[in-house]
């Protein structure tokens, strides 16, 4: 096959290529010529035919096999939180809440009240400006910070990223990683460094080695991390400020989600004398998805350009919704039932895996609202098995950026809203699973 690919930048190479798979001209599995190949045919420089591949790949457009070469990719959605359309089998892989764990919103709605809101005044309620001030001060080692409202959380890291950064620049994400943060990168077009989370989460060699490759940005889950439920100890933390202290103006952006729910200190990789920092917290954990509220707060320069990222769509967080928020976090009555709330996951999630290990399947809890189990077997085969059991579970490697061998054997699950039953049969279910997969269970250790 003939294909007329034009161009003399990666840029233009990159157009040209992209013509071909809108016009049809190249389909979904379609290969694309050798690097050197391209670069021999328009008489370029060979990097300008892999910078021209990588802006592809970035794009989503093609995807690179190695020595098998680089295709035209499929047009398969990319994987999303929530639950699974049109399944008939028991969602365990939604990563949401549990929805009888959500304060109700409306008494607080009863009594809220106001004037309107005009075209031009402060964006931020004045209430619910005063009360996140002191939520992010009190976790935050720089002094000088500015707040910031967004439409949740995904939606301050997409802007943050696009005030900072341009297509093919590249971010350090934690590996495994979570999966809107995954999507974030994909669409914005920023190539995604990976760096190894362990049980006290990002690894220091990990984010030494994305900073040696020069990412401009690093997004963190300084605790509940998803889907490891990892959290940053204290000497990590000091430790990844410490190789931070040289690159201070890498945009660090921490994305603390479980916040109030989470059983775990706050420990953060930003340092006193870092300059471009954000740190954001959503509400959409403790009262409910559909509060689509964030919290930002960074330093004034990224603020200055966070609000112009926001000038040209949404301008502004529904006051409403603001004061909504405020009236919710400030009642001592709804503040009670969300510390239940992080108390009654830990403990769900934590019985969930004593019922593995008792079963041969070793597991432990960590923090957030869902588990990561380890298997003997490939996550893959034990997940067919469970769908035909009536389970519909997620495998690990859809969260692996890199290098998916732990991960490939890995399965993330949402357990805490099962009663006791549904949670005795998914535990026997996933030990047969393993078994009929070929794994060797573990006897449980007797105390």
């Amino acid at each position: 096959m003939t294909l007329e690919i034009t161009g003399r930048s990666a840029a233009d190479i990159a157009a040209s290529v992209r013509a071909l798979i809108e016009r049809g001209a190249l389909r979904p599995g379609d290969p694309l010529p050798p690097v050197r190949n391209l670069a021999d045919d328009l008489g370029v420089n060979r990097n300008t035919a892999v910078a021209a591949y990588r802006q592809l790949t970035a794009a989503g457009m093609v995807v690179t096999r190695g020595r098998g070469g680089t295709h035209v990719a499929g047009r398969s959605a990319v994987a999303q939180e929530g639950f699974a359309a049109d399944s008939v089998l028991r969602d365990v892989a939604t990563g949401n809440p549990d929805p009888d764990l959500i304060p109700d919103p409306s008494r607080a709605l009863a009594g809220m009240a106001g004037r309107p809101v005009l075209y031009g005044e402060p964006v931020i309620d004045p209430g619910l400006e005063r009360w996140a001030d002191a939520w992010m001060r009190a976790d935050l080692a720089p002094s000088d910070l500015r707040l910031t409202i967004t439409s949740g959380a995904a939606d301050a890291v997409e802007r943050l990223l696009a005030q900072a950064l341009v297509r093919d620049d590249a971010v350090a994400l934690e590996d495994p990683c979570f999966l809107t943060s995954i999507h974030t990168v994909h669409v914005g077009g920023y190539r995604a460094v990976p760096v190894p989370v362990d049980d006290e989460g990002m690894t220091v060699e990990g984010l030494r080695s994305a900073l040696d490759q020069g990412v401009r940005a690093v997004v963190c889950t300084p605790r509940a991390q998803n889907p490891t439920g990892a959290s940053l100890s204290e000497r990590r933390a000091e430790q990844l400020r410490e190789v931070l202290r040289a690159h201070p103006y890498v945009l660090v952006i921490e994305d603390d989600h479980f916040s109030m729910l989470s059983r775990r200190p706050f420990r953060s990789l930003i340092g006193a004398d870092h300059r471009r920092w954000a740190l954001v917290r959503s509400v959409s954990k403790f009262l409910g998805p559909d509060m689509c509220l964030a919290v930002t707060a960074s330093d004034p320069e990224t603020a200055e350009r966070l609000a112009m990222r926001l000038t040209p769509g949404t301008t502004w967080v529904s006051h409403l919704l603001q004061r909504l928020v405020l009236t919710l976090a400030t009642d001592p009555e709804v503040a009670a039932q969300i510390a239940e709330a992080g108390a009654q996951y830990a403990a769900r999630n934590d019985a969930f895996a004593a019922r593995l290990s008792a079963l041969g399947v070793p597991a432990a809890a960590g923090d957030g609202l869902n588990l990561w189990v380890a298997l003997p077997v490939p996550a893959r085969d034990v997940s067919e098995q469970l769908m035909r059991r009536g389970w519909l579970v997620r495998a690990g490697d859809e969260f692996a950026l890199a290098d998916a061998s732990d991960a490939s054997r890995r399965l993330r699950l949402t357990v805490h809203d099962l009663g006791d039953a549904d949670a005795d049969r998914l535990a026997a279910d996933i030990a047969a699973a393993v078994r009929a997969a070929g794994g060797r269970l573990v006897a449980p250790e007797v105390e």
